[in-house]
């Protein structure tokens, strides 16, 4: 059982189906790389969570260091493929009862712009995707099977701000079958994200998010906000870092962002 749990812990916590946003942010933009220019993204994470179960004291630590590339189709598509190393540690009562890393499954997914109203700084965007089975089910990193997804994505873009608006749904499927009982297929989120320009160069981002609670007995939807910094360090390369908090009990309790992007 404890085994199990960690494999949930492990899968709930990082192998949803990825948003690809500009990192630090959760919530995905419309904009594409436009034909032939391709982007680099290479993230950094690490989530600590802590709960009392029926007084055994439980802390579950995780991490991800993920590569996104997105590359332009045409001016107004963009193919985009991500993967990630994962590893997590859980301990009872400061006791290790399990722990694994590995690679995660591989997510393909297609960014299309549909509309852009460039005199408004309005645009819509529709991002579907897929999950393929390229992670071991079996130590949590991934789902076992091809699961997907899709994202409805709108930018509002000002002189000195940008609002990002998405809702998404994910179909879940599973493998193993106690995770497909203990799981929920279907998964709706929703978030709101928020770019202020402080400098020509510095950014600094907001984000506040929900989505369908993964496991089956749980009434809370894990909800969370997010506070971070971009920094230009050239047209073609930012770096960035963010933190990331519950505002409830279903979501974990505190995670670190960080990364680097590059275009070409």
């Amino acid at each position: 059982m404890q085994k199990i749990n960690a494999l949930l812990a492990s899968m709930l916590l990082l192998c949803s189906t990825p948003a690809f946003a500009a990192m630090p942010l959760q919530t995905d933009d419309t904009g594409t790389q436009t034909t032939g220019h391709c982007q680099i993204e290479v993230g950094f994470q690490s989530a600590s969570d802590e709960e009392d179960d029926g007084g055994v004291s439980r802390k579950s630590t995780e991490g991800e260091v993920s590569t996104t590339i997105s590359y332009g189709l045409t001016d107004n598509i963009d193919l985009v493929a991500g993967l990630p190393w994962e590893w997590y540690t859980e301990k009872a009562d400061g006791l290790k009862v399990a722990d694994g890393s590995g690679l995660g499954d591989l997510a393909l997914q297609i960014k299309w712009r549909f509309y852009n109203n460039a005199d408004a700084g309005f645009s819509l965007a529709l991002k579907p995707g897929l999950t393929l089975p390229t992670g071991d089910d079996n130590k949590g990193f991934g789902n076992g099977k091809v699961s997907g997804g899709v994202t409805l994505i709108a930018t509002h873009k000002a002189k000195l701000t940008s609002m990002h608006f998405n809702i998404g749904y994910n179909r879940n499927e599973y493998r193993l079958d106690e995770v497909s009982e203990s799981s929920r297929e279907n998964v709706w989120r929703a978030s709101v994200g928020a770019e202020l320009n402080v400098t020509e160069k510095l950014r600094a981002v907001g984000d506040l998010g929900i989505e369908t609670a993964s496991e089956n007995e749980s009434d809370t939807d894990p909800a969370y906000i997010l506070g971070g910094l971009i920094y230009g360090i050239s047209d073609n390369a930012d770096l960035d870092i963010g933190i990331r908090g519950g505002l409830n009990d279903a979501e974990t309790d505190a995670t670190l962002l960080a990364g680097v992007t590059m275009r070409f």
